[in-house]
């Protein structure tokens, strides 16, 4: 979904290291980089690459795919809800409400205690991380917990990651049980948009909701398309496919 945006893709080693050289030059693939032990190591590194990736997110412009989806739920009886593991937060920029989202990995967009001092997570709206392009280390001071000082990192779950805080996920499965609740399940149409394989939640969550004889996914991925019998199956980009959709259903009004 983030691709279409023009983010960069992480998928496989070569993706990752053309979006950060300076990574490359020490030959670390994304999910030993996505790991919690380098802020204990080396905070400055750290804050290096969640910081670019926080301006990099908030400098790029959600595409028209998320308008789409916001337009399709807003027109039904049961409305929406947004189940990603995107951390951007480009949902609620396109205008999806806070209580319509459950970002199952965190958000890089709310900060927690590296200390666990006891601070609730915190937006991260007022902070700025100023990253040095070349060595890809962030310029002190780096961001820190407003009660005890100490150093505060993204809301993310990392690989191997013992000490990401829940709660605000757990919050918002909350609400997400909830809105199921009241549709009680029936006629959802799950539109699952390049959730691979590797790391499987989303694709394991679509296809639990999509179990009811009344239910029915949409799986949309331009590499890993191959889904459950009686699954609409589209081999192509989050963009184009929604567009496409769009206009059909458009066509046909």
């Amino acid at each position: 979904m983030g691709v279409d945006s023009g983010l960069p893709d992480f998928r496989g080693t070569q993706g990752f290291w053309k979006a950060y050289p300076p990574i490359a030059k020490l030959k670390l693939r994304f999910e030993e980089m996505a790991n919690p032990r380098w802020f204990a190591d080396d905070p400055e590194f750290a804050w290096g690459f969640y910081g670019h990736r926080l301006n990099l997110y908030r400098e790029t412009a959600p595409h028209e795919g998320f308008s789409i989806l916001r337009e399709w739920g807003d027109s039904k009886k049961g409305g929406a809800f947004v189940y990603t593991s995107n951390v951007d937060g480009h949902f609620q920029q396109a205008g999806f409400e806070e209580n319509q989202v459950l970002e199952c990995h965190g958000s890089i967009n709310h900060l927690q205690c590296l200390e666990g001092c006891g601070q609730r997570i915190w937006a991260a709206e007022d902070i700025r991380v100023e990253v040095d392009p070349d060595s890809l280390r962030a310029k002190p001071p780096l961001p820190a917990c407003p009660t005890c000082n100490g150093l505060a990192r993204p809301n993310v779950l990392m690989f191997g990651d013992w000490g990401w805080d829940s709660t605000r996920a757990s919050e918002q499965h909350e609400k997400h049980q909830q809105w199921l609740a009241q549709s009680l399940n029936k006629n959802l149409a799950v539109i699952e948009i390049g959730a691979g394989t590797a790391i499987p939640t989303v694709r394991m969550n679509s296809e639990s909701l999509a179990e009811g004889s009344d239910n029915q996914l949409i799986r949309i991925n331009p590499r890993e398309a191959n889904a459950p019998k009686g699954s609409i199956s589209l081999p192509l980009g989050g963009l184009e496919a929604l567009q496409r959709i769009d206009a059909t259903i458009k066509a046909k009004q």
